[in-house]
């Protein structure tokens, strides 16, 4: 996308994970309702994932941070436990309320506590007259970091002076529910100097990434490089393919495809994003790796290397942030669970990007990897197998002309894994099959009329099964639709913008049903439309 008007228009660092809060549904503009362009204010942020459930009973709350973010200093702080609801919980929430107001880029960053990165996300950038937001998310497979006194640092990175005027205020809670414990992770940790120690007694291993291409460079936009001899902005020698791989002592343990997040000013066009985030914008998912078939290794209570690397990234390069927790189940019968590594087998990672010339020139793209893991563990309630198989997958279709006026894409990527786990009684087997889609351009006319056009697609299948009988499932399709545009190199008051974007946000399964829709026009929302 041309560069000199910003694709992303992102200057960040990195931050924080949720579910933005659905506010209450919105009565229908109707078109006499609606600006003629965007003016000085619009609806606030809202998107169509559903709220975090939250059970009856007492509740408990503690303010984990409260910070006014102008730069890239970062805010430092402590916490300590509830007191009132016990050291077990049935549910943790984290709670994030934001409010900013004049002239802001999108930004990312981080929360932090004991080292534990727990919430990572990105803002949406303001209207002169201000915007407020409120986002969730689930934080209940922390409680063993939540359960002792802990530093807390949060980082948006930020920049305010005579143009950049925005304040990013937040402040984040968490509440605690006292119940009955959910079945949570014994023990989370962190890397020491890239090492890990785990307990000898682990019995279940799972990592988890926080991966994301970011801070305004090309990686921000990775999907979209080109190889040598295509002249193109951003290049990469292998091309757009991204896989962020985990090892231990050096060997392939994890392969994982990174989900394309677009930011709020992404793809030149702020104009698509004011009302309406695309996927996973306000909700930066961590990737995870079951690393279970390592556990007789990681269990001989000495520090083991583990590293997080993005295949595809053009050396010396920039732009990846990718923190790792670590969660763990003992065994508490035994103190020392010992095991093995019983297969690896790694497929040729493949890899091509095909250049063609012309007064259009195209870059088709292709590229996939397979990795299968096993091991055993012998635990106080006999011996356990895992099985995981992970199978990668990308294709694109890359269009520009000279000047970059013309510059499209239309991209997949699938990433399908299955977790089989063996003891006493039939093995289970869960099934996860997640689909990745982007598709849109961006013209800029004669006019300096420039035009946006985007669906995004981000959807997932997770099937659990027991003896070849189905015990859990889910499926879950979020589509994202917009179509804006804007006069560049004039005076905000003469850009004419006008943009119509929606979401629609579906997910079936074990736990019930949701399906909300929300568009937006002129920063007016006109439809939030709940069908189940």
């Amino acid at each position: 996308m041309k560069r000199r008007i910003v694709m992303s228009m992102l200057a960040g660092v990195t931050l924080l994970a949720s579910t933005l809060l659905g506010a209450p549904p919105a009565p229908a503009a109707q078109p006499v309702d609606v600006p003629a362009e965007f003016g000085t204010d619009w609806h606030d942020p809202i998107t169509a994932v559903p709220p975090v459930t939250k059970p009856s009973g007492k509740t408990c709350q503690v303010t984990v941070a409260e910070a006014q973010f102008r730069d890239f200093t970062p805010y430092k702080g402590a916490y300590s436990p509830p007191d009132g609801c016990g050291d077990r919980w049935s549910k943790v929430v984290l709670r994030m309320d934001g409010k900013v107001k004049g002239r802001q880029y999108d930004r990312l960053g981080h929360l932090r506590i004991g080292g534990v990165e727990i919430f990572r996300t990105s803002t949406p950038e303001p209207s002169p007259d201000g915007i407020e937001w409120s986002v969730e998310k689930d934080v209940t497979r922390y409680s063993d970091t939540f359960r002792a006194d802990h530093d807390v640092e949060m980082l948006i990175g930020n920049v305010v002076d005579d143009t950049y005027t925005g304040v990013i205020d937040v402040k984040v809670t968490l509440t605690f529910y006292a119940g009955r414990p959910a079945a949570n992770p014994d023990r989370v940790l962190t890397l020491h100097d890239g090492t890990l120690t785990t307990p000898r007694n682990s019995e279940r291993i799972v990592a988890e990434v926080y991966a994301t291409g970011s801070g305004g460079g090309c990686e921000e936009f990775w999907y979209l490089a080109a190889p040598d001899p295509a002249p193109y902005s951003c290049k990469a020698a292998g091309g757009p393919y991204r896989e962020v791989q985990i090892k231990v002592d050096g060997q392939l343990a994890g392969i994982a495809a990174p989900f394309p997040h677009v930011w709020t000013g992404g793809w030149s066009n702020p104009f698509l994003w004011y009302v309406v985030p695309g996927p996973r914008a306000f909700d930066v998912k961590p990737i995870e790796y079951d690393l279970t078939p390592f556990a007789g290794l990681l269990n001989d209570g000495r520090p083991h290397r583990v590293e997080v690397s993005v295949v595809g990234v053009p050396e010396g390069q920039s732009g990846w942030s990718a923190p790792v927790n670590v969660l763990v189940r003992q065994d508490a019968e035994r103190a020392h669970v010992t095991g093995k590594l019983t297969v690896h087998k790694t497929g040729d990672l493949a890899n091509s990007s095909t250049y063609t010339p012309g007064s259009e020139h195209r870059v088709d793209a292709e590229g996939g990897h397979r990795l299968t893991v096993a091991g055993y563990v012998d635990t106080s309630h006999g011996r356990v197998t895992t099985t995981v198989r992970r199978s990668l997958a990308h294709d694109s279709a890359h269009r520009w002309t000279d000047g970059e006026n013309l510059d499209a894409l239309d991209a997949t990527w699938t990433d399908e894994q299955s977790v089989t786990v063996g003891g006493r009684g039939p093995a289970r087997t869960t099934r996860t099959q997640r689909t990745y889609t982007m598709d849109g351009s961006i013209v800029i006319g004669a006019d300096d009329r420039l035009r946006t056009v985007l669906t995004l697609g981000d959807r997932a299948s997770v099937v659990t099964t027991r003896d070849g009988r189905r015990t859990r499932w889910s499926w879950v399709d979020d589509t994202y639709t917009g179509d804006a545009a804007w006069t560049l190199n004039v005076p905000r008051d003469q850009r004419h913008a006008v943009g119509t974007t929606s979401e629609r946000y579906r997910s079936y399964g074990s736990d019930g049903c949701h399906d909300r829709s929300l568009t937006s026009v002129q920063g007016v929302l006109t439809e939030d439309r709940s069908r189940c």
